[in-house]
């Protein structure tokens, strides 16, 4: 493919070289949708297939100790993002601080700004970009119910929490109050916004020759913009699914969510690829600043894959894309190499 968006290559030199660790909480998984982790267990076992079918030297692991000691490794793959404990997506990638090994994806502590959808708002609201109102009550902290914005319709969720997990809604102070308490039971802060009727636009971002790509933003089209998405939807536990996802229109609402994710990803940089959303309301035509989804879902039918293929690439185009150019960003790629697989 020519031109400034052809996706990248790893030369057959580096792929025979660079010994690359995956690490996935189901990397080992050979049966089909998990009881608890629904297809998140077939997006691991298809990432490691698209690893091995590039050719890699490559090594598979589905637990963290792989890296309490240094692993024979140039470089780790780290998808291991639902450990079991809050804040898990940040440990692969503080083991390989520690070991002073390279990794795919942004730092921890840029990995943990995006997570805390509370200090994702604040980077936002601090650019510029417009967001819904919000609270978040930290365990702990007292339960005052004075900044909880007003509204008829509530959101409340784990303050880093993934694809809705524990999402619930209220309509008043007391049922706000009672989802908190729940959350907080079960060991997370939560975060407290007005319901926005209206659809998600989401924003996907690669790197490409150093520079950020935007890929064709997707919006998901909610058949009754009043309902809520729910985790057992985002991961294929139930077969009803009330959305569509498709190629968002030109426009002004478009223009909007791209100018608005170029903004609030100069916050995160460098980040190899990610997930900006936001929210269309469709009352007013607002687009408002949602969360950051640094190191989304790569599985084929994510967002992030159906919007790289509009550009023609394939999903082993993607992936490869987005490791080539973390390896060439942390200087284990030589520039002849780089220039045999552009």
């Amino acid at each position: 493919m020519a031109g400034s968006k052809a996706p990248r290559r790893l030369s057959a030199a580096a792929r025979l070289a660079l010994r690359i660790l995956f690490v996935a909480k189901h990397a080992r998984w050979e049966g089909g949708v998990h009881p608890e982790d629904g297809t998140h267990a077939v997006y691991h076992r298809e990432m490691r297939g698209v690893l091995e079918e590039i050719g890699l030297n490559l090594e598979i692991a589905n637990d963290y100790r792989v890296l309490f000691e240094r692993p024979c490794a140039d470089f780790v793959f780290p998808l291991l993002n639902r450990g079991g404990f809050l804040n898990s997506e940040m440990l692969l990638p503080l083991l390989c601080n520690r070991l002073g090994l390279p990794y795919l994806g942004a730092s921890p502590i840029l990995r943990g700004l995006a997570d805390d959808k509370h200090l994702a708002k604040l980077a936002a609201a601090a650019r510029g970009v417009p967001t819904a109102p919000w609270t978040v009550y930290r365990r702990g902290a007292p339960l005052d119910p004075a900044p909880c914005p007003r509204a008829a319709h509530y959101v409340i969720k784990p303050n880093a929490s993934s694809a809705s997990w524990g999402v619930s809604e209220a309509g008043d102070w007391t049922g706000v109050r009672n989802a908190v308490i729940q959350l907080h039971d079960e060991g997370h802060d939560a975060i407290v916004e007005p319901f926005i009727v209206g659809h998600d636009i989401e924003v996907s971002v690669v790197t490409l020759r150093g520079e950020p790509l935007i890929l064709p933003t997707q919006i998901v089209e909610q058949a009754d913009p009043g309902s809520l998405r729910t985790y057992a939807e985002k991961r294929n536990l139930i077969t009803a699914q009330g959305y569509e996802i498709r190629p968002m229109a030109a426009g002004r609402e478009l223009a909007l969510a791209e100018m608005r994710a170029r903004e609030v990803m100069r916050e995160y940089m460098p980040f190899d690829y990610g997930r900006f959303e936001f929210r269309l309301d469709v009352r007013t035509g607002e687009v408002l600043f949602l969360e950051v989804n640094l190191n989304c879902n790569l599985w084929s039918r994510k967002t992030i894959a159906v919007a790289a293929a509009q550009i023609g690439w394939s999903h082993r185009d993607l992936i490869e894309t987005i490791l080539t150019e973390s390896l060439a960003r942390q200087g284990l790629l030589t520039r002849e190499e780089i220039d045999v697989a552009a």
